[in-house]
């Protein structure tokens, strides 16, 4: 019984890694690539297009940290600071609907609380 728990606990969480890898691959591809709306956005922001870049890097290299398995929880805690700030930013600068920065701050939550032993093993060595 334990043993399908934890199979179907590793599924669940291959299929937000991958939900999650993807969602964060676009979002930062469109911030690197300079889409006009992600550089209004980063306007409204007000810290500079810079900050635009740091956020789109920061998404894209933890999207494909996501999907390496030694990584994937590292990935994931990278994560969740820059989706605690999409929140924040959302609510207080921003406006607009803070639910998919919600969902997405819930998966890799979920992900870095359930993959923390493969991130500890990574500090450890």
């Amino acid at each position: 019984m334990q043993n399908e728990q934890s199979k179907a606990l590793n599924i669940g969480l291959w299929v937000l890694q991958i939900l999650a890898a993807a969602a964060f691959f676009m979002a930062g591809g469109s911030k690197l690539a300079g889409a006009p709306e992600m550089v209004q956005v980063f306007e409204k922001v007000g810290m500079g297009q810079w900050f635009r870049y740091l956020t789109g890097i920061l998404e894209v290299g933890s999207a494909i940290l996501l999907v390496i398995p030694a990584l994937s929880g590292l990935g994931a805690l990278i994560l969740v600071p820059v989706m605690i700030g999409a929140v924040i930013t959302h609510l207080a600068v921003i406006g607009g609907n803070p639910a998919p920065a919600i969902v997405l701050l819930i998966f890799v939550a979920i992900i870095a609380w359930f993959r923390q032993d493969r991130t500890r093993r990574l500090l450890v060595r």
